[in-house]
């Protein structure tokens, strides 16, 4: 499977995001409740923000799925562990589907992950996923992540887990 990246347009993609976040298969995302403008709102708010970004993942140039990364030195995990130089932040939500298609969350991590590392100054991949999120945190382990500890965030308990540029590539290449 082939994905490309476009920034996303808190304007004219709200409408598609609202479906995606507010499905109940979509509850970890923590948007259920959330209204078209709020959904703008909080998609305008990450787009002004230096620390941290939105894509969609497109198929066939067709959105496929949204994926965010940030800085977690100001975003996120402040205060929640010690960042190193090169660590960034990432989320990623699949869309609910009527016909899954097998492999493609799998694929869509992947390609998330090798997103991130084409950047050279990215060293480690953070993620803090809902501590009872078991299915996310199978895909993580399946590209390289380690998880290091539960933390309390604010919304949630989460696993924290690091994946290395060399951890993904042991896990997907071999």
């Amino acid at each position: 499977m082939t994905f490309t990246f476009r920034p996303l347009d808190p304007l004219n993609d709200a409408e598609l995001l609202h479906t995606w976040v507010t499905h109940p298969k979509a509850a970890y995302w923590m948007m259920q409740d959330a209204k078209l403008q709020d959904v703008e709102r909080a998609y305008m708010e990450i787009a002004a923000d230096e620390h941290h970004h939105a894509l969609l993942g497109l198929q066939g140039g067709e959105p496929a799925f949204l994926m965010e990364y940030y800085d977690p030195a100001h975003r996120e995990l402040v205060g929640l562990y010690d960042p190193q130089p090169g660590d960034v932040g990432m989320h990623f939500l699949v869309p609910a589907t009527d016909r899954p298609v097998h492999g493609f969350t799998k694929a869509v991590i992947t390609a998330v992950m090798a997103h991130l590392f084409e950047d050279p100054r990215t060293a480690r991949v953070v993620v803090e996923p809902d501590s009872a999120n078991k299915a996310v945190h199978a895909l993580n382990e399946a590209v390289g992540f380690i998880p290091e500890r539960e933390i309390q965030k604010p919304e949630k308990k989460a696993l924290l887990s690091f994946c290395t540029r060399d951890h993904f590539e042991k896990a997907v290449h071999g």
